[in-house]
């Protein structure tokens, strides 16, 4: 399959996956019993399975597959996401952590449509990424979320904001969250962001806990370019991506976030539904609660 652009479809058939690599994360409970059955079933309809546990992967370990199970939780999947973007590999997540927004797939679902997603019966979604030049460091990416804080996480940072070069304002706060539409539910949510579709081109910019009485998220175009810079006197920042420190920081060069030119590849079945997602693990529901003594 060739996997070098990615374009969401919803189409019931695709490519059959023939080269298939497995990660799996054998620190959480079930993935190795998981993994062989997932692994057998791979081998009965004639695709080639390579397996590791090795964390992180090994460079190149994705080079000539055509997708990626993860057998683990989100945080597994978000290491291997830089891989997969070298290797342009689509990712399979099956759930053996906690919420598990970006491995869909229980354990009991991915033994039962495994055989049918390996002969084609799937979509591939793709998901947008920030671009983050921390200072003079080697420019990376995010796939949930960048974080920019103090590095000591008892005081208040003082960061500026510049949207293409156009102040937005600065604040005193504990950080500030700057969010995917894949990272609305991680996060930002927890720090009372908004809920994001994930075919939204936005960046969604959270503060956490900022000194004020006003605290709103702001949206930005999928096209916009932000700058951070550190107002806080002989402070030094801690830049997060994906909850992985940032590398080459300079406290006097600003932090550069924008929309990454590749995307990602999830896949998923043909009638995968985000919202029923969010519905099921946030336990989330719109309706109006009934009177009960009316």
């Amino acid at each position: 399959m060739d996997s070098g652009t990615f374009r969401a479809t919803v189409a019931s058939k695709m490519p059959p996956i023939r080269r298939l690599a497995l990660v799996v994360n054998a620190a959480k409970d079930g993935a190795r019993d998981v993994s062989r059955d997932l692994v057998s079933i791979a081998r009965k309809a004639g695709t080639r399975v390579s397996v590791t546990s090795r964390f992180p992967i090994p460079a190149g370990a994705l080079k000539g597959v055509d997708a990626c199970c993860v057998i683990g939780g989100d945080g597994t999947l978000l290491g291997v996401a830089g891989e997969a973007l070298r290797a342009k590999v689509p990712l399979i997540g099956v759930n053996r952590g906690g919420l598990g927004f970006l491995t869909t797939f229980s354990a009991d679902e991915a033994r039962v449509c495994f055989a049918d997603l390996l002969a084609g019966n799937y979509r591939v979604t793709t998901r947008s990424l920030l671009a983050c030049s921390p200072g003079k460091g080697k420019p990376d990416f995010a796939l949930n979320d960048v974080l920019v804080k103090d590095a000591v996480s008892s005081r208040l940072a003082r960061l500026e904001v510049e949207a293409d070069g156009e102040l937005v304002t600065e604040y005193s706060c504990d950080g500030l969250i700057f969010s995917t539409p894949t990272g609305s539910t991680a996060y930002n949510l927890s720090a009372g962001g908004p809920i994001i579709h994930p075919d939204a081109e936005v960046i969604a910019m959270t503060p956490i806990c900022p000194h004020t009485l006003t605290n709103r998220s702001i949206i930005f175009r999928h096209n916009v370019k932000l700058r951070v810079h550190n107002r806080s006197r002989n402070a030094r920042l801690l830049v997060a991506l994906d909850g992985r420190a940032a590398k080459g920081f300079d406290r006097n060069s600003p932090v550069a976030i924008s929309i990454h030119r590749q995307r990602i590849g999830l896949i998923q079945l043909p009638g995968h539904s985000h919202f029923a997602i969010v519905r099921k693990k946030l336990k989330w529901s719109g309706g109006i609660l009934e009177n009960p003594a009316s």
